[in-house]
């Protein structure tokens, strides 16, 4: 019986970003070096096929430094972790390596620079995001406030007017984030901010993929994890830009085949924190019921590459 035909439009780049890729290196490299068991405070990005992979090698992922029952090294997110947390690892004197995506730490730093000299911030993400957790433990409680949407601007009484900077959380819609940062500038017109954007190269560049793809496709499938930020942002994006039957997936298996129904193409992207290997598991799956046409569009080609730590390469 002959497979109905199928358009599917890749989108490029996808998948692992630098600080992704630099992350789970630090946990192979920290095996390969110290021996299994290493641990992992949260998840090292968030992505269960990831988590699943280095759990077989050796890795054991907690949620706080206290179920380490002993003298074992210690990894950290690349979400980042609030300051408390490598103090406390040093106070148990565990050898801690730091992955936390130097993108995020840019931002750690920025909130650091503000409230040295007297202003008060406001974070623009998700609250309960390990990154926003991480992000406002960088300071002394009170010094950061959270918004997350416009309305809460609105609402926000932030303890001084005077003096206020805004930072924002790496992995945001940034249509989303304007329409934020606008309304933070009509409230608070001399309000500060970054010196350069904060949502993250891999973000925007995921976003644009999207965007260059949505409005030709019937059904965009996005690969990526439940509690990924960027990959659920890759959802909206691609239902604002044309395509209202988007839907995100971790892996094949989850794939609802009435979803195709009427559909001629497809449209496919990944979230930072999804392996390749899992976009390949979703096109042998169309593949068994599809005949297929496939072309990639990419919007722009990505480079960028993050040192290891120098416990890891000397």
């Amino acid at each position: 019986m002959q497979k109905p035909n199928l358009t599917l439009l890749l989108a490029a780049p996808r998948g692992f970003c630098a600080g992704v890729d630099r992350a789970i290196q630090i946990v192979e490299k920290a095996l390969e070096r110290f021996g299994a068991p290493v641990y992992v405070r949260h998840e090292i990005v968030h992505n269960r096929h990831v988590v699943e992979e280095l759990e077989r090698k050796g890795a054991i992922f907690v949620e706080e430094l206290d179920e380490i029952p002993g003298q074992f090294p210690v990894v950290f997110s690349a979400h980042g972790v609030p300051k408390a947390v490598p103090a406390e690892a040093e106070k148990r004197n565990l050898l801690y390596l730091d992955a936390t995506c130097p993108l995020v730490s840019k931002v750690h730093r920025e909130a650091e620079g503000h409230f040295n000299i007297g202003r008060h911030i406001i974070l623009i993400g998700h609250a309960g995001h390990p990154e926003v957790i991480g992000t406002i433990g960088q300071l002394p409680p009170g010094a950061v406030t959270l918004v997350e949407t416009v309305a809460d601007v609105a609402k926000v009484e932030p303890p001084q007017i005077e003096e206020l900077a805004y930072i924002t959380q790496t992995t945001l819609s940034v249509d989303d984030t304007v329409d934020i940062i606008d309304a933070l500038r009509q409230r608070f017109p001399a309000i500060h901010g970054p010196r350069k954007e904060d949502i993250c190269y891999a973000t925007t560049n995921r976003q644009m993929a999207v965007k260059a793809i949505a409005g030709r496709c019937d059904l965009v499938l996005v690969i990526g994890a439940p509690n990924s930020s960027n990959s659920r942002r890759l959802v909206e994006v691609a239902r604002v830009a044309g395509c209202t039957n988007a839907h995100l997936v971790q892996k094949a298996a989850e794939i609802d085949w009435n979803w195709f129904e009427g559909v001629k193409t497809v449209g496919i992207t990944a979230g930072a924190s999804a392996p390749e290997i899992l976009v390949q598991d979703v096109l042998d799956a169309i593949r068994l019921r599809y005949t297929i046409e496939m072309d990639e569009i990419p919007v722009t080609t990505e480079t960028i590459h993050f040192k290891l730590p120098r416990a890891l390469t000397a």
